[in-house]
């Protein structure tokens, strides 16, 4: 979130009271296995720390600084700071494998969206939880996103707005699909959005959210 310390609870917490319909976070496995709230599969570049994520134990991650003082968050954490339905994305089958297990323990199915650029990440974790919903998230695609989309079950496509085209949309919407564009932080970006049709967007700035239906 752009007006916040990025995945980090007070994040979160600014998202719900801004009226985000939906508030999407990011999920790596820590060494020891813990679901960390982080965009990066680095600490680099949002913490005082440097290295990867799966080289740190979830206490070693707990000393670094995530901003302002924040320290970087683990998911259960967050279910519990917000009420909000959430977007969840993996990076890779392990923390799908790790993720279906808190879902299931919780029965997070209809509160959880599931999205992943992996195409064998959203088919695991749809194994794994009867009735979740999942997406597939993509930055360079072509028309066969919609193909790809359709055979792991997701329900819609996640995409990144600068490629996005109206044959794409209307192939999705024909096939059943629902399509969200990312990042629409500007009038511009929303614009295209509407002249898209797109179902949602996600944004870093929740001032625009005035405007349009988003998730931050």
């Amino acid at each position: 979130m752009g007006v916040e310390p990025e995945n980090t609870l007070r994040s979160f917490v600014r998202a719900e009271h801004e009226g985000l319909d939906v508030i999407e976070l990011d999920l790596h496995l820590s060494k020891d296995g813990a679901l960390v709230v982080m965009h990066d599969a680095t600490v680099d570049r949002t913490t005082d720390g440097r290295g990867a994520i799966n080289d740190f134990t979830l206490a070693e991650l707990r000393e670094l600084d995530a901003g302002q003082g924040e320290r970087i968050p683990v998911f259960e954490e967050v279910l519990e700071a917000v009420k909000s339905p959430l977007q969840a994305e993996i990076k890779d089958v392990a923390a799908a494998r790790a993720l279906a297990g808190v879902m299931n323990s919780r029965g997070l199915a209809e509160r959880v969206d599931v999205l992943s650029f992996h195409d064998e990440a959203i088919a695991e974790i749809s194994r794994l939880v009867p009735g979740v919903r999942t997406m597939l998230v993509a930055s360079r695609y072509g028309i066969d996103v919609v193909d790809r989309a359709l055979a792991v079950d997701a329900v819609a496509l996640v995409l990144n707005i600068r490629r996005l085209t109206l044959e794409i949309v209307e192939r999705a919407h024909a096939a059943g699909l629902r399509v969200f564009g990312w990042v629409v932080n500007t009038q511009d970006d929303l614009r295209l959005a509407r002249a898209l049709q797109l179902d949602g967007a996600t944004t870093d700035n929740p001032e625009i959210k005035r405007t349009g239906r988003f998730t931050a």
